[in-house]
């Protein structure tokens, strides 16, 4: 399973790997390898070899543009993260000790964060491949701070901004999210018309309206086709497009975890007015 070519600046690949011998490459992307279950896998990053017994939930770094071979003789399950090196040239931009930064190749590392988060996209990418890039772009924004700030050869410090977003900006970005429901939103388009960095825009909207960009576009979609149910003019296969969930079974899903209900009752109780 990949993720769609839409997302931008994230891409995903969750796969059984079956026994290989990968040759010296370079990657253009920064690139984590998430472990769902263990493995031994002999690895040579930037000239350096390991023989590596990785345990579920280890991960691995390999920097891009940094050379790169792997040897392993069992099957095992990866999930593999691919990062553009130009989200994180943005990250680093917003420092305020903003300089050249690059990302140290780690070996066989424990990073809860980074395998909660690896999982958190493969389940989001099975549900709804086509209405998850609002999420990808924002997990990706998250990684790369969380990345250059623990993996990064300077630590980098940041504004912190406790007020979020303007009335103003607020306002204009949630009258473009009604305006494109039924369209597939990105991070950098929505934080484009707030002047933001996709990053900073990411915790600023969180702290005015408690939501993560995606949160907040899911519940205006749900808050949307109920409205369009009980008006009762379409069908929920229709409403489900119309307020850009990929399918009605992706409708179901979100009216009954909101509302505890589903479309279809919400249609029973307005026949029943």
């Amino acid at each position: 399973m990949s993720s769609p070519s839409h997302w931008q600046n994230i891409e995903l690949v969750h796969l059984l790997q079956p026994p290989h011998e990968m040759p010296n490459a370079c990657l253009p992307l920064h690139t984590l390898i998430v472990l769902p279950s263990s493995a031994l896998i002999n690895s040579t990053i930037d000239g350096v070899t390991r023989q590596q017994a990785i345990a579920p939930g280890e991960m691995m770094i390999v920097p891009a543009n940094i050379e790169q071979a792997a040897r392993w003789t069992t099957d095992f399950e990866m999930i593999a993260i691919e990062l553009s090196p130009s989200l994180f040239a943005q990250v680093s931009e917003d420092a305020t000790n903003c300089s050249s930064v690059e990302l140290a190749p780690q070996f066989a590392t424990p990073d809860p964060l980074v395998h909660q988060l690896g999982l958190s996209l493969i389940s989001v990418l099975k549900q709804n491949p086509t209405g998850s890039r609002l999420y990808a772009e924002t997990t990706a924004a998250m990684l790369s701070v969380h990345l250059l700030q623990h993996y990064g050869h300077r630590k980098l410090e940041y504004k912190q901004y406790a007020d979020g977003l303007s009335l103003y900006r607020l306002r204009q970005v949630i009258e473009y999210i009604h305006a494109h429901l039924d369209q597939e939103l990105g991070l950098a388009e929505l934080a484009a018309i707030a002047h933001l960095s996709p990053h900073y825009f990411a915790r600023l909207f969180k702290q005015s309206t408690g939501m993560s960009p995606h949160q907040f576009v899911i519940q205006q979609r749900v808050e949307r086709a109920k409205s369009l149910l009980l008006a009762g003019q379409d069908s929920i296969a229709d409403i489900a497009q119309q307020v850009g969930f990929a399918n009605q079974a992706h409708l179901n899903v979100h009216i009954k975890r909101s509302f505890g209900v589903t479309p279809r009752m919400i249609l029973e109780q307005r026949k029943n007015r």
